[in-house]
């Protein structure tokens, strides 16, 4: 048999049926050129595409854990007798929703952890988007022909977002009831159309039937809105070529770096290793113990309660407004301490997102780029990105100004005004420090251009004269500050 299979080409039959079917049919064809394109299509190797990797990690863990919390979870705001073992609850009146919620952290084997689970890999995949964000931002990796995959990635953060904050609610803890009634004054602030909205969002008095209409928001609408949004960043990033740092061999039109099936591969490995580390979290670390908050009740609040991270933004320009931001017109009073941090989130984030058009706008560039830059090279863009640090950065840190004034023992009015100033000061002293330094790190590089690096080798010139040898930069090196110094010597 052995013989026969020499005899035909060394391949079984399986291989030359798998061969003919590729060489003579038009979808054989097709599949051995995607078969060729995926083996020779080159992949920079930098680390910071393995943001991109991490959030679709955190993404597989919270789907997975999703899906088996589903059979366990009760979504319902109806009142029902606590039937726990666990002894301050036992008895006690709770929504479906909570007794379900407690009786899966506390009574079902592996429960808790996949709560956990759930939850931490939920905090992960903001930061790793926010990352990834950044790490185009600042590279210029949003220009042509890459905007609409700056836009699809907002999208998929503002999404991931919206998914957070509906389950953040579905336990229907105190913790939780305590931020639904923050929203709910929020939405009922807003003029002529408040109380509408939330009658609609909450389905009549608080709490309504929030658990009801937040869990199909949680479980079908931000799941299929993920998958639509992440395949078509994939599919915008597969036509184009994918953007890479400039440097020797690399080009507009050649990409160096490791073949598409290595980088798979690679992305795996990573993958199976951060969906490992959230395990490991979940296992040790305990977050949002429901027990320890009891249920929610409409006539209580939890005193210094905080908002998961990616929300406490919003809730830190709620705060920094002045008192009595309100006036009477058209009959109607105006609350400007909920209109303006509306308005000025909404700004900022209008502002990120049309960020690459605008730019585009103001150089009069609008030709294709496939390399990337170093933020030292765009001293204003590095500056302005570095400004909206600052000031996103004071709104979440303004979120926990009364831990802050309880921990460190100082007045909250004091904490509140220190973040005020530094919202309006903050991100222009940030913009100048940012530009000035990136202006010096351009001359630093051109200094070793044209003087060498220092070796630390110390010499006597015969006049008696020391001096520190320098030696050139040769090589990749030194094709790579050409390139980012544009090519000047």
């Amino acid at each position: 048999m052995s013989r026969a299979r020499n005899a035909r080409g060394g391949r079984s039959l399986s291989d030359r049926f798998a061969v003919h079917l590729t060489d003579s049919t038009v979808f054989g064809h097709r599949i051995g050129d995607l078969r060729a394109s995926l083996r020779h299509r080159m992949v920079p190797n930098h680390w910071s595409s393995l943001f991109g990797v991490v959030a679709v990690a955190s993404l597989v863990v919270i789907m997975v854990t999703g899906l088996i919390l589903m059979f366990f979870y009760v979504p319902s705001s109806e009142p029902v007798s606590s039937t726990t073992l666990y002894p301050p609850l036992a008895g006690a009146e709770t929504s479906k929703a909570f007794a379900s919620t407690l009786e899966l952290s506390l009574e079902v084997q592996g429960g808790l952890l996949l709560r956990q689970a759930h939850h931490w890999a939920a905090l992960i995949l903001p930061a790793a988007l926010i990352l990834q964000l950044l790490a185009t931002f600042f590279t210029g990796g949003f220009r042509r022909p890459r905007r609409g995959q700056w836009v699809l990635l907002f999208l998929i953060l503002i999404v991931s977002l919206v998914g957070g904050w509906s389950g953040y609610a579905l336990p229907d803890d105190m913790l939780s009831g305590t931020g639904l009634r923050i929203v709910e004054g929020i939405v009922l602030g807003i003029p002529v159309i408040g109380t509408w909205a939330s009658g609609l969002l909450f389905g009549g008095e608080f709490p309504g039937e929030i658990i009801e209409h937040l869990y199909p928001v949680h479980v079908a609408v931000v799941p299929v809105l993920l998958i639509l949004l992440i395949g078509l960043r994939a599919f915008a990033a597969w036509v184009q070529k994918p953007a890479q740092f400039p440097g020797q061999g690399r080009t507009e039109q050649n990409v160096v770096g490791v073949p598409l099936p290595n980088a798979g591969v690679r992305a795996v490995g990573l993958g199976a290793l951060v969906s490992g580390v959230i395990l490991l979290i979940s296992a040790t670390v305990t977050i949002n113990p429901i027990w320890a908050y009891g249920p929610s009740s409409p006539g209580d609040a939890s005193a210094g309660s905080q908002p998961d991270w990616y929300t406490g933004f919003l809730d830190g320009a709620l705060r920094l407004v002045p008192p009595g931001w309100e006036f009477e017109w058209l009959g109607r009073t105006w609350t400007l301490a909920v209109l303006i941090p509306l308005a000025v989130v909404s700004v900022f984030l209008v502002a990120v997102v049309l960020y690459p058009f605008f730019e585009e706008w103001i150089t009069r560039d609008h030709r294709d780029h496939h390399l990337l830059d170093r933020p030292r090279s765009r001293p204003t863009r590095t500056g302005v990105g570095v400004a909206g640090i600052v000031f996103y950065g004071t709104l979440w840190a303004a979120g926990s100004a009364d831990v802050i004034a309880t921990q460190f023992q100082v007045t909250f009015e004091g904490v509140i005004l220190f973040f005020q100033i530094t919202l309006l000061v903050g991100p222009l002293v940030a913009f100048w420090i940012t530009r000035r330094a990136c202006i010096g790190l351009q001359r630093r590089d051109q200094d070793i251009l044209e003087h060498g690096f220092e070796t630390g080798r110390i010499v006597r010139l015969p006049g008696g004269e020391y001096v520190e040898v320098h030696e050139p930069v040769e090589g990749a090196d030194r094709a790579r500050l050409l390139a980012l110094t544009g090519g000047q010597r």
